[in-house]
């Protein structure tokens, strides 16, 4: 199996590397086709890979050693556990639709072989991100994923908005990574290998060392770490308040939004909280600190999406939210469930992602909520699967959202960690906001009198600059049609487990001993261990969830949006007249750019120019530098006085200096 383990990330890579290097000279049919077959083989593997971990054969080795010192080494290797094997699963299958998609989607786009090369790249560094055993390999996974993820997002890299947009992502990972590399780093320090095992083995023995950070100020050294850790999950993950960068990425092309969203980059923080499991559960202040940032974007970043026009932000200020329910979920120590939320919302979320692509790839690339509407009639296959990904993510039963989604807000309910009171109202209110914004983008996009002309063209004024992002691909105008098989296929495929996978997987995964030791969980925090005591069976899970007030509330949310915008489609317009304030708080994003570009940006720029007006100019160049030459001149010029050439002054100055010490003498 080792071999099997191997060609999982080698064979994305090499598809990458031969079309990256090769690509003047391939057509665009073997560009994709070499991509496509790397990606469905590490596909394949990884599903023989998963069902040889669920017969009980786990494997934690090393492939080579990159450097050894002595008795200190570090290696490339991988371990291949059922956290593993779920990931490499989730993430090759997901990427797999996504490559296939993209022949649709990208179809006239002049970097279409570029593009198909970064993609299967950032699978590769995702993978190995999730198949490492240890922390070097995972900093390479890590920093991997947001090298090519800056390639993607600024992949029109003749549009400004798209290199703003690369930038701020990759100085956003840069202040997590910051975090993340001291975890590191202190765990090199103090434990003195950078491999998982021997790390988790000995972690409980330090569980009480403290290290002084500042001063006298003493922390408990597996607090530092792990803070450390999950800052740099903070700037992955995107949670507040690096969240930031995460909206902007949807200035890359529709294909990487969803792989970005759905299964790499975003999900790399959520499972590296889940494997470091043996470390966060021993520090209550950091698993405290998690549920509260989780927290406050589950409901906060999800309100953003309640007044956003471009149907991709919509979708992804979901993602922010959704993320916040995983992160929750790892705060009150319910690793598994976070990790199967992780697994339905792949699913889902890129589902909605490519769904919105192939509204977008119809409307001639108009991507605004505003300049569409009657779409369900001439778009059937995108319009149904939009829905199941719509209900999934509203958590409405039997989808697969449902049962990872409650699974979430009961752990919540029954846990002791400091802080669980306020992300239970948070979670609980998520739902509604949830529901609202989802179905508002489908009544908006499918439902209600068509907003665009009988070319397809908006019937409407370009919408502020910022809501549209439209990219000419070269397709010609006409009516709205649905979209090529290679853009529905992939829809169709993502919509079978966002309807099967909870059912199938909420039992073992929650209940059952699906992880095995790849999570470990202290009989301290009683979450998962109390919703398993009190489950029953998959029907009762649903009936309870059914006569639960998350339910109610989803069910509020939907019909909110139906109200306001099928209904009633002008009071949107009043309600947001009257709310004046609140509006402008919510459009500008809570003013976290704002105050990021003036404080940060603008702080930077600000102490640059202090810095060379002040210290370059005023005492680098002023004082040391022009003023030791002025001292020189002047000096210069008072011995140019006194070496005049007369024997008389020479005469004169020594009977002085003579005078002089004479005095000192006698005194």
């Amino acid at each position: 199996m080792q071999q099997l383990y191997l060609l999982v990330p080698v064979a994305p890579l090499v598809a990458a590397i031969v079309v990256g290097l090769a690509g003047a000279t391939l057509s665009r049919a073997w560009s994709h086709r070499l991509c496509i077959a790397g990606v469905a083989i590490s596909t394949v593997a990884s599903i023989l890979v998963l069902r040889d971990v669920m017969a009980g054969h786990v494997f934690n080795g090393d492939v080579y050693t990159w450097l050894q010192s002595g008795t200190f080494k570090l290696s490339i290797g991988f371990l291949i556990d059922p956290l593993t094997a779920t990931m490499m699963v989730v993430v090759t299958f997901v990427s797999l639709m996504v490559h296939v998609y993209t022949i649709g989607y990208m179809e006239e786009d002049p970097g279409y072989t570029r593009f198909f090369s970064y993609i299967s790249l950032f699978t590769f560094a995702m993978l190995m991100l999730v198949m490492s055993n240890n922390f070097l390999q995972l900093f390479f996974g890590w920093e991997g994923v947001g090298l090519v993820s800056y390639l993607l997002i600024g992949f029109w890299y003749t549009r400004e908005t798209a290199i703003y947009a690369n930038l701020k992502a990759f100085l956003a990972n840069r202040v997590g990574d910051f975090g993340f590399i001291l975890g590191i780093g202190l765990i090199l320090a103090y434990f003195g290998t950078l491999d998982y095992a021997p790390v988790f083995a000995e972690a409980k023995g330090l569980a009480a060392t403290s290290i002084n950070l500042w001063g006298d100020r003493q922390v408990l050294l597996l607090t530092a770490i792990t803070i450390g850790l999950f800052v740099g999950a903070m700037g992955k993950s995107a949670q507040v308040p690096l969240h930031v960068w995460l909206p902007d990425s949807m200035e890359g092309p529709t294909p990487i939004s969803a792989l970005i969203h759905a299964a790499t980059m975003v999900t790399a923080g959520i499972f590296m909280v889940a494997r470091m499991s043996p470390l966060f559960e021993l520090s209550d202040t950091t698993l405290a600190f998690v549920t509260f940032i989780g927290a406050t974007g589950a409901l906060f970043l999800g309100i953003l999406g309640t007044v956003q026009n471009d149907i991709k932000r919509v979708v992804a200020y979901s993602t922010l939210s959704q993320l916040g329910y995983m992160t929750v979920a790892l705060g009150v120590s319910a690793y598994s469930a976070a990790i199967f939320h992780l697994m339905t919302h792949a699913f889902f979320k890129a589902l909605l992602f490519l769904g919105a692509g192939s509204v977008i790839i119809a409307l001639h690339h108009v991507q605004d909520l505003r300049q569409m509407g009657g779409l369900r009639r001439y778009m059937p296959i995108t319009y149904a699967t939009m829905l199941i990904g719509s209900l999934a993510l509203c958590g409405i039963p039997p989808f697969a959202g449902f049962f990872s989604k409650d699974a979430i807000i009961e752990a919540v309910q029954l846990s002791t960690i400091a802080g669980h009171g306020y992300a239970y109202l948070c979670v609980v209110a998520g739902v509604f906001v949830t529901a609202f914004y989802s179905f508002r983008l489908i009544f908006m996009t499918f439902h209600g009198a068509p907003r665009f002309d009988a070319d397809g063209a908006a019937a409407h004024a370009a919408p502020p600059a910022g809501d549209h992002h439209d990219h000419d691909h070269g397709h010609a105008a006409g009516p709205p049609k649905e979209s090529p098989w290679v853009v529905t296929l992939p829809l169709v495929l993502l919509a079978i487990p966002s309807v099967l996978a909870g059912w199938v997987f909420v039992e073992p995964m929650l209940v059952g001993n699906f992880f095995g030791s790849s999570i470990v969980v202290r009989p301290e925090h009683p979450a998962i261990w109390e919703f398993k005591a009190e489950w029953r069976s998959v029907g009762a899970f649903v009936q309870h969830g059914v006569l639960s007030l998350p339910f109610w509330l989803a069910l509020a949310g939907i019909a909110a949006a139906w109200y306001l915008y099928i209904v009633k489609p002008a009071l949107p317009g009043r309600i947001r007249a009257a709310l004046g304030p609140v509006y402008t708080l919510l459009d500008n994003k809570y003013y976290f750019d704002r105050f990021n570009d003036w404080f940060l940006a603008g702080g930077a720029r600000r102490l640059g120019t202090f810095l060379k007006n002040v210290g370059d100019a005023s005492i680098i160049d002023g004082f040391f530098v022009n003023g030791t030459a002025k001292v020189i001149g002047w000096s210069a010029a008072l011995m140019r006085h006194m070496q005049s050439g007369y024997v008389y002054h020479y005469a004169f100055t020594m009977i002085i200096g003579l005078f002089a010490l004479l005095s000192w003498y006698v005194h």
